[in-house]
């Protein structure tokens, strides 16, 4: 289809509300469905922690490390979505099919290279300083956390291709769907249900990994029985996929560094938490996995100004581009103003829901008490980096990135945290320290990159 006809299907907004309405219309099945992703991995914490602390503490250990390299994978992914909605805002369908097969393809080999690294779990707790007991169990649920790994980036490219397109429906569908199944897994790994051995931590992971494996089959029996999937070139022969090879990697080898940036601090963080003691990555654990489920809000809300911002870039769109941007920041604001107050008004029962040991709670809360402040930064700095990534700004962001999370929120971690005593509340003060440089220097850089002229990549 011709560009000015798609354009004629599509037209640019034109008024704040339309930009708003738009962004939510994009924003809201993304949000359900990243919000599922984090159900997930909320029901596998709430069931491990009731199968005891030592459980808890063996999952906390296990999921930072997993992350770190989940969400460089990602981060190396996001070029499917860069490129596809930019290719879709210029009128070239086709070529998004071949995007989507280059992307399947980079994230089954990543996920079976991190999956022989994370068969060496208990190694790489030990390297970390965690105890003998942590890094045995933990390693353990880090090894099942392999068997996901293909599947997960599968779906990750798969979900982004559909994103890229305006499509964010099957995705959250088949979210919702596969928190069924790892309920149901769970139930039977964890506790050990129907003749099953209970396993904690390890059978959670493993209930998790199945169910990736659910997910990746669903959403592409969606994608390769999709109507139109001859006007997308899904069977179609790419041309030069090593010339799209190289545009993928110019666009994911930075984000993936940026990614690894942020996640690196943060996993850094949690084993900060894992020397101050097994109660103390517990409740780290918990009070993170609060933080987790908002700033869900704040990746869908940053996948659809991303969306739309590269949409802008493909129509050469300069005024929408601008819009589409500073719309999804202010819409961030509100959402993570409202949730942070909910976090403050609920705190009490949100600690309780996670483990029955007052301890832990005490600890909870204290972490609970400080979250508020960190969710509006938060929320900013995941939407700037969305704008600026469908820009295909990417090298500004990973500086921006490593500044903020490795030379100012690390080094504050360890001084609030081990080092002054000041335990798990201590450790979310550094984030929010980190978290709003981060958010300050990415709308100076949105700014500059939003006044300049457009140039698709």
């Amino acid at each position: 289809m011709p560009a000015h006809a798609r354009a004629a299907l599509r037209p640019p907004a034109n008024t704040l509300a339309e930009h708003v309405r738009r962004t939510l219309g994009l924003a809201a099945p993304v949000i359900v469905a990243r919000c599922g992703m984090l159900v997930m991995v909320t029901a596998d914490t709430i069931m491990t922690g009731h199968a005891g602390p030592a459980e808890l503490a063996y999952l906390a250990i296990s999921f930072s490390p997993h992350i770190a390299m989940l969400v460089i994978g990602i981060g190396l992914l996001t070029g499917v979505v860069v490129l596809v909605s930019q290719a879709d805002g210029a009128g070239r369908q086709r070529t998004c099919g071949e995007i989507f097969w280059v992307g399947l393809a980079n994230a089954v080999g990543l996920g079976l290279v991190w999956a022989l690294v994370m068969t060496e779990g208990e190694a790489i707790l030990h390297l970390f300083g965690q105890s003998d007991d942590l890094a045995r169990g933990g390693g353990r649920a880090l090894g099942m956390f392999a068997w996901g790994m293909p599947a997960i980036y599968g779906y990750v490219a798969t979900a982004m291709f559909l994103e890229g397109i305006g499509r964010t429906r099957p995705g959250m569908f088949v979210m919702i769907g596969a928190n069924v199944v790892n309920v149901a897994l769970n139930w039977v790994l964890i506790w050990g249900n129907l003749g099953f051995q209970a396993d904690g931590a390890a059978g959670a992971v493993l209930a998790t990994s199945i169910t990736r494996w659910v997910m990746l089959a669903a959403l592409l029996a969606y994608v390769f029985t999709m109507a139109d999937r001859d006007r997308y070139g899904l069977f179609h022969r790419i041309e030069r996929p090593w010339r799209l090879q190289i545009r993928f990697l110019r666009l994911g080898a930075p984000m993936a560094l940026s990614y690894a940036a942020e996640t690196t601090a943060f996993m850094t963080i949690t084993m900060m938490a894992g020397i101050m003691g097994a109660m103390q990555v517990a409740a780290f654990q918990a009070t993170m996995n609060v933080v987790a489920f908002c700033f869900m809000v704040a990746i869908g809300m940053a996948t659809a100004t991303s969306v739309r911002v590269g949409n802008a870039v493909g129509r050469r769109d300069p005024k929408g581009l601008r819009m589409a941007g500073w719309t999804g920041a202010g819409l961030i604001t509100v959402a993570m103003v409202l949730l942070a107050a909910a976090v403050v008004v609920w705190q009490a029962p949100i600690a309780a829901i996670y483990t029955s040991d007052s301890g832990v709670q005490g600890l909870i809360l204290a972490g609970l008490a400080v979250v508020a402040f960190l969710l509006v930064a938060d929320g900013w700095q995941a939407v700037l980096v969305g704008a600026l990534r469908g820009a295909a700004d990417v090298w500004p962001t990973t500086i921006i990135g490593f500044l903020a999370f490795w030379a100012v929120m690390v080094p504050c971690a360890w001084l609030l945290g081990p080092h002054l005593g000041g335990g798990v509340a201590g450790l979310i003060w550094a984030e929010v320290i980190g978290a709003t440089v981060a958010a300050s220097l990415l709308a100076v850089r949105f700014h500059v990159v939003s006044r300049r002229a457009i140039a698709p990549v």
